[in-house]
């Protein structure tokens, strides 16, 4: 992680706020995943986040209240548990990070974007998705975008240590 943020500084300077969208994601339940899928999934999703933070942490310069940790989750178990139970660690690194870098005055939160239209999804489960959301609709990008430039701004600040979830009330039904 250090040559990454080497890089970054380098190119843009001392690093404020740091963002991540990533995951590792293959459907299947408690029976079928592999030994291998599973530490994967932990890998990618869990251990990766918490270099990120770690690095993002220890390099902090940029004043106290300036600094923003923001990371997209998901809610998704049932069919998919290595995705699911990584994104649950994942959801608490970040968290944690909410209260151990409170001293440099970073705010972490965790974005649960709800089904987000970026073309993965089949006409048969876009339908049930919009069907089973108050709103009538999917997400954005947009939408996810508008959440993170809040959050990151100095409007933004006060929010921290939040799981949010920006899904257009899919699930509170």
């Amino acid at each position: 992680m250090s040559a990454l943020f080497d890089r970054v500084e380098a190119s843009l300077g001392s690093i404020s706020a740091l963002v991540m969208c990533h995951c590792e994601s293959v459907d299947s339940g408690i029976l079928d995943t592999t030994e291998e899928s599973f530490d994967r999934h932990f890998s990618v999703n869990a251990r990766s986040t918490w270099l990120l933070i770690r690095e993002f942490g220890r390099r902090y310069k940029s004043g106290i209240g300036a600094g923003r940790i923001v990371a997209f989750t998901s809610d998704h178990t049932v069919g998919n548990l290595p995705y699911g139970a990584s994104k649950g660690a994942l959801d608490r690194i970040t968290i944690a990070a909410a209260h151990e870098f409170a001293n440099l005055g970073v705010s972490a939160n965790v974005i649960n974007p709800g089904a987000t239209d970026t073309g993965w999804m089949s006409a048969e489960l876009k339908s049930r998705i919009i069907s089973e959301t108050p709103l009538a609709r999917l997400g954005t990008p947009e939408d996810a975008a508008n959440l993170v430039s809040f959050l990151c701004s100095r409007q933004g600040g006060w929010v921290n240590g939040q799981l949010i979830n920006s899904n257009g009330g899919f699930g509170t039904g």
